[in-house]
């Protein structure tokens, strides 16, 4: 995605707000929240906040209540955002983010474009306009008495961003979201029959989701995305979207919006998007590759045009950290049951916590532009993770190898795979978490993973994952009646 590395104008922030009502330095924009209502027609208006496991929640108002809403006067049960893991009631305020204002332009464009016996729209009949629209506003909870609300998953990402900038850097991020699109059955669910057979950046006849992807890709640009560019994924029916890089806190948000914008259209189109790490058993799995850099003012801090290699001291111990703290993490980024079956030999995802500035298959890619573009690439992540919360880890661990003056160790790239045990044991060399058990066994002695989600969530989210563990393991699969029912 070096196309996509240039220096975005979004400039969302990432720092928080303390106190009551809306954003203090930004009620000019809140004004032009009110005047885009009504130029759009706007009849209500979402309030979307996000739980620990990253499902979106939202309460609608109608636009009467826009001021209220603004204000952060509209009040809802926080419980809600401890996923499955619910403890007691509490009363939070959602207070919108008025930069993150915008409204869903397939429920205007898209309502008529019912699915034909191909499972694409009808093309003989014009899609009806609705005069009405939905808004769509990005919030962040807090307690009555204030303070930001510790389950909040956007504050621990802002948490992060504000640790970066007390440092003198702010955190830039571009993402590569990979997801499937399966078609329907008769009865209207999702199965994993793809639609096509296509490959890596194959086009027409070939990729027939093309079509379902390009209509993804213009209602995010309608919404304000800013897109890199888009193409076939190497399995069949899947699908890759690059987002052009801004900063964290906006990247977190737009992802969040696209898993639920894909969905929506591919519904219209009679698929089903399914952001699922593996899906599939014999094809590549989805990732969520993740591009990182610090800027310190207008400068890309990775960059030192004096170094053989062009990256800076900066990149070199963000890198470190990034790779130190890659196991304790890797819960919070591949948070799935799912997502380990991803993680294994032979489909391009990393399972080594190595770096190459050569190689694609390392945890860790350097890609090769420089200067402005200088960046590393996390190869691990997959698209299930709560972004708010995969980003704040892996800024905290990349601040963390700056804090302690780490330095990573040498490339090795696909050249680990030739090493025994022992060469890699010796070079420092350790493996991913190979299931969600371990991951999170891994994660629970990570101190500074830890800190970056704070106490709340971390004990929230590794509660919710163990019962999730406990859950699979206790279940009888098919593959082992297949196995051993008539062997034993």
């Amino acid at each position: 995605m070096d196309e996509a590395w240039v220096v975005g104008a979004r400039g969302v922030g990432c720092l928080g707000w303390k106190g009551g009502g809306a954003l203090p330095h930004i009620s000019g924009v809140a004004d032009d929240v009110r005047q885009r209502c009504r130029s759009l027609g706007v009849r209500s208006l979402q309030l979307q906040f996000t739980d620990i496991l990253g499902v979106v929640k939202h309460v609608t108002v109608p636009i009467a209540q826009l001021d209220k809403a603004l204000s952060g006067a509209v009040i809802v049960d926080g419980s809600a955002l401890e996923g499955f893991v619910r403890t007691r009631e509490s009363d939070m305020y959602l207070r919108p983010d008025p930069r993150t204002f915008s409204t869903f332009p397939w429920k205007a464009h898209t309502a008529a474009a019912a699915p034909g016996p191909s499972g694409h729209g009808r093309q003989d009949e014009p899609p009806a306009v609705t005069t009405s629209q939905t808004g769509r506003l990005i919030c962040d909870l807090y307690n009555l008495d204030g303070e930001a609300y510790a389950g909040d998953p956007r504050h621990a990402l802002r948490r992060a961003c504000a640790a970066a900038e007390g440092m003198g850097f702010t955190p830039m991020v571009g993402a590569e979201p990979e997801f499937f699109l399966f078609r329907r059955d008769a009865a209207g669910r999702a199965s994993t029959e793809t639609n096509d057979l296509a490959s890596y950046f194959d086009m027409g006849p070939l990729d027939m989701g093309e079509g379902v992807r390009e209509e993804i890709v213009a209602t995010v640009e309608e919404m304000g995305f800013d897109i890199a560019s888009s193409h076939h994924e190497a399995a069949p029916g899947q699908h890759e979207v690059d987002f052009k890089y801004s900063d964290a806190l906006a990247i977190a948000d737009d992802l969040i919006t696209f898993r639920l914008v894909a969905r929506s259209i591919a519904a219209g189109r009679g698929l089903h998007a399914t952001f699922m790490p593996k899906p599939l058993g014999d094809v590549n799995g989805s990732g969520l590759h993740i591009h990182v850099s610090l800027f310190h003012g207008a400068d890309n801090a990775f960059h030192d045009p004096d170094a053989a290699d062009g990256l800076s001291g900066v990149a070199r111990q963000f890198l470190a950290g990034v790779l130190v703290h890659a196991r304790g993490f890797t819960a919070v980024t591949n948070p799935l049951v799912n997502s380990y079956k991803r993680l294994v030999p032979g489909y391009e995802a990393p399972i080594f916590a190595t770096w190459s500035q050569r190689d694609h298959s390392p945890l860790v890619r350097v890609p090769a532009r420089r200067g402005v573009g200088t960046r590393i690439e996390l190869r691990s992540p997959d698209p299930s993770c709560n972004p708010y919360l995969a980003l704040a880890a892996i800024i905290a661990a990349g601040l963390d190898g700056l804090q302690h003056n780490l330095e990573p160790p040498r490339q090795t790239g696909a050249a680990v795979y030739r090493m025994s045990a022992e060469e890699r044991q010796d070079l420092g060399i350790v493996p991913l978490p190979g299931n969600l058990e371990e991951a999170l066994a891994a994660m629970e002695t990570d101190v500074v993973v830890q800190e970056a989600l704070g106490e709340h969530i971390t004990s929230r989210f590794t509660e919710a994952k163990r019962i999730e563990w406990d859950y699979y393991r206790r279940q009888v699969h098919k593959w082992e009646i297949d196995q051993y029912l008539s062997a034993f």
